[in-house]
């Protein structure tokens, strides 16, 4: 969790919302895959941390399936994220602050219970939920000084 605080408070520095996210194999322990928020910086609003993590892995993998991957992400993934994570059939996703407008796993539409859902991963959230919280607070504050 702490490669994804560091990936979300790079993404802060460009003046992106700080979200960060990590994909790693779970047998080797290896990062197959890790981001922050660009969707300002690439001009593109799928550029989630989740989605450039997961299509990292992929392209290192060389396949479109990562079923023995976990994700670990500083925010609950919205959700066009828990769409990619599961389309990924990564097996685990960790997560930190939870998000009750946006978030799509423990909120909102909780993706991962619908039935036109095809894989739904083992999740666990709030891990690190105060400095994940700490950091989006700060970030939206700041924003709102400007």
């Amino acid at each position: 969790m702490d490669l994804a605080f560091a990936e979300a408070e790079a993404a802060a520095a460009r003046g992106e919302v700080p979200v960060g996210a990590v994909v790693v194999d779970t047998a080797s322990g290896v990062v197959l895959g890790r981001a922050g928020n660009r969707t300002e910086e690439l001009n593109d609003p799928t550029a989630h941390a989740e989605v450039l993590a997961i299509r990292a892995a992929c392209a290192v993998r060389g396949e479109p399936r990562l079923p023995d991957c976990d994700l670990y992400v500083t925010l609950e993934p919205c959700a066009l994220c828990a769409a990619a994570i599961s389309f990924a059939r990564l097996r685990r996703v960790y997560f930190g602050a939870y998000d009750p407008k946006g978030g799509a796993v423990e909120h909102g539409p909780r993706f991962y219970t619908q039935p036109t859902c095809h894989h739904a991963p083992d999740v666990y959230g709030g891990i690190g939920e105060t400095r994940a919280a700490g950091l989006l607070k700060g970030f939206f504050r700041d924003r709102r000084q400007e």
